[in-house]
Formats: C-alpha cells, structure tokens, sequence
C-alpha cells in the first residue's frame, strides 16, 4: 500500500504543471487577443477610425448608365470597419476593389455617394507584396522626341538618388532645362508629369503603375485624390512622389487606385467629377475587437467572452478581475513574510474602501475610527456585556461616528470627513472588536502592531488595484487569473 501511495504524483508536483499549462494557456490568450483582435497592455489605447466619403457627380446623356469607381485596394495599412453607398435606383456590384454601378437612362444630375470607414494604420508602408511585373512596353514616340527623351535620361545623371529619383527631380526642376520644356507640355498637369515620367522610366525598362489616394487629415473636405507612382526598383515596388520625388507612401495615406487609368469612369454620362472628405473620430482598441474578431473569422470566440457584455457589467468585472491579484498580495505577505494581519482579506477590504474615499483622507479617515471605536470598545468592556450585544453596541455607535464626520464634512467643507461614509461599517466594528480582544489577551502592543500592518498591507494592495496598467491588463487579459490561482 505504501509503494502504491509512492507512485501518486505529489500534491507539490500536481500543481506546477497546473503552473506550467496555465501559463502556456494565458501566453496563448494574450498572443490571441493582440493579435486577432487588437487589444494591447496600454489602457486607454485608442485607434483611429477614419471616415471616407466620396460624392460621385456628373450629367447624363440618355444613354444606360455604368459607374465603375475604384475603392480602396486590400493592403495591410488599414482594414474596413464598414462600408455603403448610397445610391438610389442603381444596380450595385462590388468586385474586390471595384464598384459597379448600373442604370437605365437618368434625367438630370446625378449625385452617387461612397462612404467607408478604415482603421488600423500600421507599419507596413510601401511594402505591398506583389509579383515581379513584365519589362514596359516602350512608348510610342517620333524620332525626334525619342532622341530628346533619351538624351533627357544621360542628363539625369547629374541629379542625386535613385534612376526614378533623378528623373523625376530633373523634371520638376526649376528652372526647367531646355531639353525639359522641348519634352514636357507648357501647362502641367499632375497626368502630364506622370505620363512624362513613367515614359522615361519605361526606356530604362523600369516598370511603373500609378496610385491615387490621399493623405487622411481631420475634417478635410473636397479633396482631390493625390496621383502618385510605384515603380518596381531592386525586387519590389517602391512609392515616389511624382513632384518632390520622396519616396516611401506617406504617413496616413489611404490608397484608392492601384494601376489603371482613373479613379472613375462613367458611361452615359459626362462631365464627371469625384471629391472626397475625411472625418476622423477615435475609438478605443477593445470597442473595436468585436470588428476585428469578425474580420478574424473569430466572431463566436467573442460573442462568449466577458467583452461582449454591456458596458455596466463590463465595468464590475473589472473591478472583480484584479481582486485575484491583490489575493495574492495578501497571501504572499501573510505566508512568506510573515506578517501578522486583522482577518485573512481584511487588508483588501481596507484597500476598497480606499479606492472610494482616497488615500490621504481615507486613511485619516480609518485612523480617527478606529481610534474612537477603541475607545468606546474600552468603555464597554466595563459593563460586562456578552459578545453579540457587545459587537452590536459598537457597530451602532460606529455608524453614528459616520454620520457626525459626515455631516460635519459637509457643513465645514471638510473631504475627508465626507470619505468616512465609505468604509464598511461591520468591517470597521469587527476591527475594533478583534483589536480590543488581542489588546485584552496579548496586550496594547499586539494589537497595534496587528492593525499597523494590515494598514500596511491594505496600501500595498491599495497601490496594485489602483494602478490603472494592471486594472487594464488583468480584464483584458484576465487569463493571468488562472496563474495566479495556480501560484496561491
């Protein structure tokens, strides 16, 4: 029976790989959470939600109508929270990033409104994965404007950078070179000095597309999308901008064409035109996990967790998931240090009611109490009463002490007075009772020291429930309550 009992795994060793599995089990979590769905360990970690709205117009000519209008390409900088467009009497067909839009004859101008709403901007600027292209068609020019444009290339030389920077700075220069204004249109627009560009380039044999998109700025309205190009330099695409020549996209620039000709073409229907405005708005990471969850594919995994709850319950389990750590607060002072203090979670209790009042006021609050308490405590014990009535006399002159400090806070304006009215009343009495019996069995001493350090106690659990991090990284990663439980 003996050898039988051997082979039992020990107490000891049963709970260290409960250890063990529920620390690999909250790594799991935690790595879920921030990745799938954007929590993050800083509270009050915000995301920007950036609303697009594109107002499409333009005059029928009697003719079936068909919309084609460019949305924002699928990259990693952001991802769509929502989108719609309102667009009566239309047929809608969304491609992946194409909307198509169709009518029988309109009369009248016709205003089509996309909205769509982005967040998540993250550090995967200019770095869209894709296939290496095929070598340029080269452009069809005369004789003369081939030579031109070849000796153009020779004459980037002299600019600094990359070949796509140097052709770019060169034609951008001011004052323009001769050779530039021979080669490029009088009046320039954004097209011309693309088209100028990509041409250069497709002589060199530099693949390039263009990109339309803008920057996103708060409250900007009538926007003209920006016209920038990607050209395929050293295995992947890089971004130029097509006047400055800076390469890389900028901060906060959402993408809404990538290659193609326009942003928009409409047939049965003339003199189109599409502005665009931006609203920004910010939201918290956890309000945004369920979208984030749904994108995921993880929709039910959410559905079922505490964050899914009404903000108001939301709130007391808050509060209910950091009680496990201040536990093990107590449990490790008690039982590894040692000390000696009021009741196993009188500390904790001590320390809510803190929170509550503050903790200056709450401890001046605690002290003038106690110190009353024990006095009547002392006065008490002179009339021989038993226990119960005893306990109860001292609750009943406990509560009428709150009243008057709070009354007394009120009228004198006094704070920490007015805090008195949050301390748990049977808490405050058993307190007196338990030090009025150590003070009558182990003497003054003892009992000052039993109430020093559960004072002592109650601010250090004090200082980790308060502290706003850990209140946030034990809801939003309330797993960890787990290890604690194997820990205690």
């Amino acid at each position: 029976m003996s050898n039988m009992l051997k082979k039992i795994p020990s107490i000891r060793f049963v709970l260290s790989i409960l250890l063990l599995v529920s620390i690999i089990f909250a790594a799991h979590s935690i790595y879920y959470k921030t990745k799938h769905w954007g929590f993050n360990f800083a509270p009050k970690q915000n995301s920007n939600v950036w609303t697009i709205e594109a107002h499409i117009n333009f005059e029928p000519t009697g003719e079936p109508i068909k919309v084609s209008l460019t949305t924002p390409h699928k990259a990693k900088e952001f991802k769509i929270l929502e989108e719609n467009i309102i667009a009566p009497n239309y047929k809608i067909k969304k491609g992946n990033s194409k909307m198509i839009l169709t009518s029988s004859a309109k009369e009248g101008a016709q205003d089509i409104y996309y909205r769509i709403m982005l967040f998540d901007n993250i550090d995967t600027r200019g770095k869209i994965e894709d296939k290496k292209p095929a070598k340029p068609e080269l452009p069809f020019l005369g004789e003369q404007q081939m030579l031109v444009a070849q000796q153009l290339i020779k004459l980037s030389e002299k600019q600094s950078g990359d070949k796509v920077k140097k052709i770019i700075k060169l034609l951008n220069q001011v004052p323009a070179d001769a050779l530039v204004q021979t080669y490029m249109p009088i009046k320039k627009t954004q097209q011309d000095i693309f088209t100028s560009i990509q041409y250069l380039l497709a002589i060199m044999e530099i693949p390039t597309r263009a990109i339309r998109g803008f920057k996103l700025e708060e409250s900007k309205v009538t926007l003209n999308a920006d016209l920038m190009m990607q050209a395929y330099v050293k295995g992947k695409w890089q971004t130029y901008d097509i006047k400055t020549a800076q390469r890389g996209l900028p901060k906060d620039f959402v993408i809404f064409q990538l290659g193609g000709d326009s942003l928009i073409d409409v047939e049965g229907g003339e003199n189109s035109t599409v502005k665009f405005s931006v609203l920004k708005s910010v939201t918290s990471s956890i309000n945004l996990a369920s979208k984030r969850a749904k994108i995921a594919g993880e929709k039910n995994s959410f559905n079922f967790s505490i964050y899914n709850l009404p903000i108001a319950e939301q709130n007391t389990i808050k509060w209910l998931s950091i009680f496990p750590l201040a536990i093990l607060v107590i449990v490790l002072m008690r039982n590894v240090v040692g000390v000696k203090t009021m009741g196993t979670f009188t500390p904790m209790l001590i320390s809510m009611s803190l929170i509550k009042t503050g903790f200056g006021f709450g401890l001046l609050c605690f002290v003038v109490i106690i110190s009353v308490g024990l006095f009547i405590r002392y006065l008490l014990s002179k009339f021989n009463l038993l226990l119960v009535p005893r306990i109860s006399a001292v609750v009943i002159f406990v509560i009428i002490l709150m009243q008057l400090l709070t009354v007394i806070g009120y009228q004198f304006d006094i704070a920490a007075a007015l805090s008195a009215v949050f301390f748990p009343i049977i808490i405050m009495a058993w307190i007196i009772e338990r030090a009025s019996i150590t003070w009558e069995e182990d003497g003054g001493l003892s009992a000052g020291k039993e109430i020093f350090f559960s004072l002592v106690v109650a601010m250090m659990v004090y200082f980790v429930i308060s502290n706003e991090h850990i209140r946030h990284v034990m809801f939003a990663f309330n797993e960890l309550n787990y290890v604690i439980l194997c820990v205690v």
